[in-house]
């Protein structure tokens, strides 16, 4: 097949590197051909390039759904394909938004790609053999990214290392291969790419694939294998999981990947830049190049920049709402010393919003919260600039009632109200609050590998081999830098210290989704309503001052079906490959 490239996105491309924005989107239009691209190192550097945008991106993309809404994180305000997956009536003809999120069709199309380029680099006249070497560990290290997450959504899919022409007839028709095979092809790739890849790159490349990119995707994929899904006792079909050999020395494979990294973590650390827990937490995700992200999608503002200030922020400021967090999973933030936060605990029912983890407050928006400057038409109704998610009671003197007024980051908000939370929050993580959303974009990195992961991924496999003080050391270097106090439990309170770690560290990163099929706990997350908040201040006698009320309210139905442990092939691919087997109970 002749592949044409347009000469000006060629050029845009080496400069900019990985960078994404709306030129990247642009078709060829023009006049290059694949056998010019072979002929030139420059051009070939520019097709590597093109490779990183097929890198899924929320903050770009068209569907501005997060895997958050699909989790016992948050919800999707508007549904945008995420209802059918929340009430376990997905199908293979309708996948809803899980075909975004697999992305079969355009994972195959840039694997094409990269088994395109391992074919003819042998005939690229290089003169500088470090760049080719580093053009193919970008490469492989983006393979092997495609390839993990078609398995993490699917399990076993078809592995195809080489490229098919019109011509290849039915050499095409690809059976899937099994989820072990799918495993070690993807650590071969990070393994190849390890092996090529420089740890760091000058200011002209940032954004690239590093050696350290591909040892994160490594720890990866060889944590999620040796975790329940796929270890299940008496397992028969090689498709979804492991049909024999050690699970042990799975944990093992996947312990020594996390702890080569952080033995040799390079510039990577966890990221204080201040003395403030929240405010650290927080510019982890605005701050580029920080030395916490091993691997992120780079934007540039003047260019398109981020969407997702307008996206996800309040009402109240013109901004869409979007991926709303849910009351089941805000309950679930501990306390600033480390105990529970309950509900049915009159102190802490009082003052909800007081004295939690400090990634409470960098991750969300609720009501009371300090934000930014309200929009002119917004300013009169809140000069304090405060989250308004709730309703209060204000005495009217000329009629001598009380009359309830609702906030105007509520469903019922004088500026706008299509756009309301109905649960009562908004996502605070990601959003920059100098970032004007209604007018401006963002340069928030899309962080897909970072520093917090792998200690936490090592935490896990050492918890598996029987290495608690291990575990325990890692768990408590992430809780201290998001200041909150160390632990020494054991057993399985250390167990559930590190879900939780995991839980809320990660938060809203597109985590928790595959956390929850691989521990085999979505049945009992997921088979419960998503609940909000409704918040009355009511008047008290004096009439000047408030008493909060707060009551968990049901706000969606979910259902969580066995099947939805994986994600269905799409019929189209099955329709088009006639052997494709379909996942089980589809």
């Amino acid at each position: 097949m002749n592949k044409r490239y347009n000469i000006a996105v060629l050029f845009f491309l080496l400069v900019f590197g990985a960078c994404k924005d709306d030129f990247l989107d642009r078709k060829p239009m023009d006049s290059i051909s694949d056998a010019d691209v072979w002929k030139d190192p420059a051009l070939v550097q520019s097709y590597v390039n093109e490779l990183y945008v097929d890198v899924w991106d929320p903050f770009i993309d068209s569907w501005k759904v997060m895997h958050t809404a699909i989790t016992d994180e948050g919800m999707y305000l508007r549904d945008k394909g995420t209802d059918v997956v929340l009430k376990g009536t997905f199908t293979p003809e309708n996948m809803g938004t899980l075909t975004q999120f697999g992305r079969w069709e355009p994972y195959y199309k840039a694997i094409r790609n990269c088994n395109l380029l391992f074919e003819n680099m042998d005939h690229v006249p290089f003169t500088d053999e470090a760049m080719k070497n580093r053009l193919l560990g970008e490469t492989y290290f983006l393979r092997a990214y495609f390839y993990l997450n078609l398995v993490s959504h699917f399990g076993g899919v078809p592995l195809i290392t080489k490229s098919f022409g019109l011509d290849s007839g039915e050499e095409m028709f690809v059976e899937r291969s099994s989820f072990e095979d799918c495993v070690e092809q993807i650590v071969a790739d990070c393994d190849q790419a390890i092996a090529l890849l420089p740890e760091s790159y000058g200011a002209d490349h940032k954004g690239r694939a590093t050696k350290f990119s591909a040892m994160a995707a490594k720890s990866r994929i060889l944590l999620y294998a040796a975790s329940d899904l796929y270890n299940k006792a008496a397992n028969s079909n090689a498709l979804v999981g492991y049909v024999g050999g050690n699970r042990q020395e799975r944990w093992q494979r996947a312990y020594e990947a996390a702890k080569d990294l952080l033995d040799n973590p390079g510039p990577h650390r966890l990221y204080q830049p201040t003395d403030s827990a929240t405010e650290n937490y927080g510019r982890v995700f605005l701050d580029n190049h920080n030395p916490e992200i091993i691997f992120a999608i780079l934007h540039n503002k003047e260019l398109k920049g981020t969407s997702v200030d307008l996206w996800n922020g309040p009402n109240g400021y013109h901004n869409w709402g979007g991926n709303l967090p849910i009351e089941n999973f805000v309950s679930g933030y501990q306390k600033r010393d480390g105990a529970p936060f309950d509900w049915n605990n009159p102190e802490d029912a009082a003052n909800p919003y007081v004295g939690r983890d400090p990634r409470f407050y960098a991750s969300i928006l609720y009501n009371g919260a300090k934000w930014r400057q309200r929009p002119t038409d917004a300013a009169a109704l809140d000069p304090d600039n405060v989250i308004q998610t709730g309703r209060k009671e204000v005495y009217n003197a000329s009629t001598n009632k009380i009359e309830e007024v609702w906030g105007v980051d509520t469903r019922y908000s004088p500026i706008e109200n299509w756009n309301a939370s109905i649960t009562g929050y908004y996502t605070r993580k990601f959003l920059d609050i100098n970032v004007d959303g209604q007018f401006f974009r963002g340069e928030q990195p899309w962080i897909i590998f970072r520093y917090a992961e792998i200690l936490l991924n090592y935490a896990e496999a050492a918890l598996a081999l029987g290495r608690e003080s291990e575990a325990r050391e890692a768990i408590n270097t992430v809780r201290t830098r998001a200041g909150m106090p160390t632990s020494t439990v054991s057993g399985q309170a250390l167990v559930d210290l590190y879900r939780y770690e995991r839980k809320y560290e990660l938060a809203f990163e597109g985590h928790r989704y595959f956390d929850m099929r691989r521990w085999l706990i979505a049945e009992s997350l997921m088979n419960v309503p998503a609940k909000g908040i409704d918040i009355l201040a009511k008047l008290n006698a004096d009439r000047k001052t408030y008493t909060y009320q707060y009551k968990i309210i049901d706000v969606a139905p979910r259902q969580f079906n066995v099947k939805g442990y994986f994600a269905p092939i799409p019929i189209g691919e099955i329709q088009k490959n006639p052997k494709l087997q379909q996942n089980p109970n589809f």
